[in-house]
């Protein structure tokens, strides 16, 4: 019957208020039993029909149904299809810069206010050792969408920039791809930063009022509103489903720090202190459209901040009386609380897993504490005194680099029912495994050409251990640089950061760096001399992973 098949692919719950009472509910939205058992209902109507049955306790209802006789079979049928066939929406926001340290949920000594991460966090699970798959925005952007180290595509080291070519390899499948082959509506708005494929005129140059031909809408998007890559990069422009919406008339002068800029097109209708709102508004419109629909949606939400330029809304400058930085951040966690807000108020929250995290750690430098000039003192300043704060909490190091602070992130998840309020979660992750966890959820199969580094979380969401052993995380720095986490062990593959904290070093250079992170998360204490075997062993490992082409 054709509605057992719909249930499969497009169930989700619906607000319960739509139901109304139990006779009005046949009447208005079944119609007959004999009309049921045909298989004539609509869709909407089965999958409303699914949702009223879980939430009235719907076994006690069937028993009476079955108990008149009519339609025992099919109806005991289609209910045992529909009460696994509500998806739940999977909202993934995706911070650009922000350091573990900046959340107050993850730093108490943080002086900016993050009310909404707080209660984030509050409300679901804290994961304390998740990690980007790189230390800088691009690589992590390629990782997450496709379940994949970017490591292994064309790209070995640094970023692209907002001109470069398409980063994603053709018929390479992503997790909104997998997603929509599953039934989801998916969407993205935000920072793309993965090649879009400008077309030129015949003067060589680009034609802005071409569309791109290789955006987010070629890899498993149904809907796209973006901007190019990180807001330092021009070209400055928004390109919704492809298409450029304004011409970039306005040569934008170069910007130094704070509101760094490269020169280049800008829109006029894109303003830099503005941006972070306008994706907002199209991100919350997203969830309030998708949510008056019966089918279940993926929206990816990559922002814009607090990557440079560190342009706040003029609304928040001077809140958190930690200069334009802290002010930003707090920007942000704004940003996250119009998400939970869209999300509650279209109804959608007990039906709706919310993934928090960033793609690195924050670029903003830590100074000591007698050091008195610092970003609170001069905006100009790319640092801290350490006793205002600590935008990457302990962790040594900076964005970029292959040291904790480059990549371990802040990450938390909510889902009623599912995720335990206030819980957390040790394990150690990587943004990879999105794709694996939504194929999951999803009720999807991984193929073999796909997702090859991915691990679900679904496991872990529900407060036990990986179905089976993930394989060690691999962090990767800005220069190329690579390390290995194995349980409490970090094996450092060169002599240096590999990004910008001196000295850089070169990967694969001797000597390789050991830490036990268990007692020493600052990466003080280097153990490599006093254990060469397991140096060995965790270098063979790190090998094998990188040879293999996968590690699931």
């Amino acid at each position: 019957m054709s509605y057992l098949s719909d249930f499969i692919r497009f169930g989700q719950a619906s607000d319960e208020r739509s139901l109304g009472s139990i006779p009005q509910f046949w009447q208005r939205s079944l119609g007959s039993i004999p009309r049921l058992c045909a298989g004539l209902a609509n869709a909407s109507a089965v999958r409303r029909l699914s949702v009223f049955m879980k939430l009235y306790h719907y076994h006690r209802v069937v028993a009476a149904r079955l108990a008149s006789g009519i339609g025992a079979v099919v109806l005991a049928a289609s209910l045992g299809q529909a009460a696994v066939a509500a998806k739940p929406n999977i909202v993934f926001v995706l911070a650009d810069d922000m350091g573990f340290g900046d959340v107050q949920a993850l730093n108490a000594r943080s002086k900016v206010p993050t009310p909404n991460l707080n209660r984030l966090a509050g409300q679901g699970m804290t994961f304390t050792d998740a990690h980007s798959p790189s230390a800088v925005c691009t690589p992590t952007r390629y990782g997450a969408l496709t379940g994949r180290y970017c490591w292994r595509s064309r790209l070995k080291r640094g970023v692209l920039n907002g001109y470069s070519a398409p980063l994603l390899e053709p018929g390479r499948l992503t997790v909104a791809g997998m997603l929509r082959a599953s039934g989801y509506h998916t969407s993205i708005v935000g920072k793309w930063h993965l090649g879009l494929g400008f077309q030129k005129g015949a003067d060589g140059k680009i034609d802005y009022a071409k569309p791109v031909t290789d955006g987010p809408n070629e890899h498993g998007f149904d809907h796209s509103h973006i901007i190019p890559a990180s807001l330092d990069f021009p070209p400055y422009v928004y390109i919704e489903n492809g298409r450029i919406i304004e011409l970039p008339t306005i040569d934008q002068p170069a910007v130094k720090f704070p509101g760094f800029l490269r020169r280049g097109p800008r829109q006029p209708g894109l303003v830099m202190d503005d941006c972070l709102d306008d994706l907002t508004r199209k991100a919350t419109g997203v969830i309030e459209q998708r949510a008056k629909t019966d089918q279940p949606f993926f929206l990816y939400f990559p922002l814009s901040a607090p990557h440079k330029p560190v342009q706040p809304h003029p609304r928040f400058i001077g809140k958190s009386k930690l200069g334009l930085y802290g002010d930003f951040v707090m920007q942000v966690d704004w940003t996250v609380g119009q998400v939970m807000k869209a999300i509650r108020e279209a109804g959608i929250e007990k039906n709706t897993l919310l993934i928090y995290t960033s793609d690195n750690g924050s670029f903003m430098y830590r100074r000591g504490a007698n050091e008195k000039e610092d970003h609170l003192s001069d905006p100009t300043i790319q640092a801290y005194n350490e006793t205002h704060h600590t935008a990457n909490g302990d962790l040594r190091g900076t964005k970029a680099d292959v040291w904790e602070a480059g990549h371990r992130v802040p990450f938390f998840a909510s889902w009623p029912g599912v995720i335990k309020p206030g819980s957390k979660c040790a394990r150690t992750t990587a943004h990879v495994d999105l794709f694996a966890t939504c194929a999951e959820i999803a009720g999807a199969t991984l193929p073999d050409n796909a997702a090859e580094d991915s691990f679900s979380w679904l496991p872990l969401f529900r407060g036990g251990d990986w179905a089976k052993p993930r394989a060690p995380v691999i962090n990767h720095s800005a220069g190329g640089m690579f390390a290995l986490r194995n349980g409490k062990w970090k094996l450092v593959a060169g002599n240096g950061s590999g990004g910008r904290e001196a000295p850089k070093g070169k990967p694969f250079a001797k000597p390789y760096r050991l830490f036990d992170l268990s007692s020493d998360l600052g990466e003080r204490k280097d153990l490599a001399q006093a254990k060469p075997e397991l140096v060995g062993r965790l270098t063979a490992q790190l090998e094998d992973i990188r040879i293999r082409g996968r590690s699931r």
